[in-house]
């Protein structure tokens, strides 16, 4: 419980930090390839780094925002934390950001927080339950692929990479990984599928809230996540409610081997020449 009071008292002054941050301006530049990084995402780290870890300097840290120490490997407790998920809406001021705070201990999250405070969302969950506002949560009861909802673009509904039409419905996403996640938790989706690489930051807090309001998480593979890895990454996600988590796994991984067969094809013929009329 002292864990838990402590995350969530740090993940609302965080956030609260943050959402005033982006009143007073800040400066934003490209990390990597093309990942945004602000000044607020660094104060922000900076903040939790010494909130959590000045009352639990045992702990082990993994956060975006602090160059990873392979230290954290030898500690059974360690924060994981994304100081602002969905930092592309942050910076457009747009609300789809949140600051995620979550406990791994032997590898399983005990707890996480999602503050979301441009929304007015705060997500605790434990292994007893998940809350948004105070207010338990549960995921939909929705068992027919027909008419789910997905956190997504329209265009990933109705692309051609799908060997099956989709009978979904794409509803409005944020930048933040995590709170699309946490929107099935809720019952706002209904699923959620990305093939793509997720770190541990991005989804640690976010999957307990899933998962402790009854919903599934798992890779690409279909794999139940783990925590503190040397590479703290994932493959993929497949979160979604208990009845409609296999069809969108079948879905990813008919969608994955189509995409390798068109490699396959490209390779050995070369991409197809266009037509001049």
């Amino acid at each position: 419980m002292a864990d838990l009071l402590l995350a969530e008292s740090a993940a609302r002054e965080a956030a609260d930090h943050a959402l005033w941050l982006s009143t007073r301006g800040f400066e934003t530049w490209a990390k990597g390839a093309s990942d945004p990084v602000t000044t607020a995402d660094l104060e922000v780290d900076a903040l939790l780094r010494e909130r959590l870890l000045g009352a639990r300097p045992g702990y082990g840290w993994l956060s975006e925002e602090t160059a990873d120490s392979l230290a954290r490997l030898e500690a059974r407790a360690l924060w994981v934390v994304d100081p602002i998920d969905g930092t592309r809406d942050y910076a457009r001021g747009r609300d789809g950001w949140a600051v995620s705070v979550a406990l791994a201990v032997d590898g399983e999250v005990v707890l996480g927080v999602l503050a979301a405070p441009a929304l007015g969302h705060v997500y605790v969950a434990t292994r007893d339950g998940a809350t948004l506002n105070g207010a338990p949560i549960r995921v939909s009861g929705r068992e027919d692929e027909s008419g789910m909802r997905l956190p997504v673009d329209p265009q990933f509904v109705a692309a051609r990479l799908w060997e099956r039409p989709w009978p979904a419905e794409a509803v409005p996403k944020p930048n933040s990984m995590a709170l699309r996640i946490a929107m099935v938790a809720s019952g706002a989706a209904d699923g959620l599928v990305d093939a793509r690489m997720t770190n541990e930051w991005d989804v640690a807090a976010a999957s307990l809230v899933l998962e402790a309001a009854g919903g599934r998480i798992t890779d690409r593979e279909g794999a139940p996540f783990a925590f503190n890895k040397p590479e703290p990454e994932m493959l993929g996600i497949v979160a979604a409610t208990p009845a409609l988590h296999a069809p969108l796994l079948d879905r990813l991984t008919e969608a994955r081997a189509a995409l390798k067969r068109m490699e396959v094809r490209i390779e050995r013929d070369g991409p197809a020449e266009r037509q001049e009329g």
